[in-house]
């Protein structure tokens, strides 16, 4: 899987919340001041080509939906973190954000508590 820049991250954020549309859809989901359509559809041309959405020509537009499944692309986006930054340890990436003070004692027990009840 290729890994989206910000822009085509941005959109396939909004591709994954709204479901199958059409490029004024999802145009409508950016804050102001929205990006030109022209813009929208570019990049969303480039997540098809990507493989992150199929589209379905209706007249002279085209309904696009998800093809890819929004935790597989954080699965996989998550992993390339955990490798190239953190020795392709999870235990080193937690502890990191826990010297950062990004992670509260609490998210700490909250992570043991999903551990210990997914297993």
């Amino acid at each position: 899987m290729e890994q989206l820049t910000p822009q085509e991250e941005q959109l396939m954020l909004y591709v994954w919340q709204q479901g199958k549309g059409f490029v004024k859809d999802y145009r409508e989901l950016y804050p102001d001041p929205k990006p030109p359509y022209t813009t929208v559809a570019t990049i969303m041309k480039k997540l098809e080509n990507k493989g992150y959405v199929s589209s379905k020509l209706y007249g002279n537009t085209y309904e696009y939906r998800p093809k890819i499944k929004s935790e597989k692309y954080k699965s996989q986006y998550a992993s390339g973190i955990v490798n190239r930054f953190f020795e392709n340890s999870y235990k080193e990436m937690v502890s990191f954000f826990a010297r950062e003070e990004k992670l509260s004692e609490q998210d700490l027990e909250d992570i043991i508590h999903l551990i210990k009840n997914h297993k």
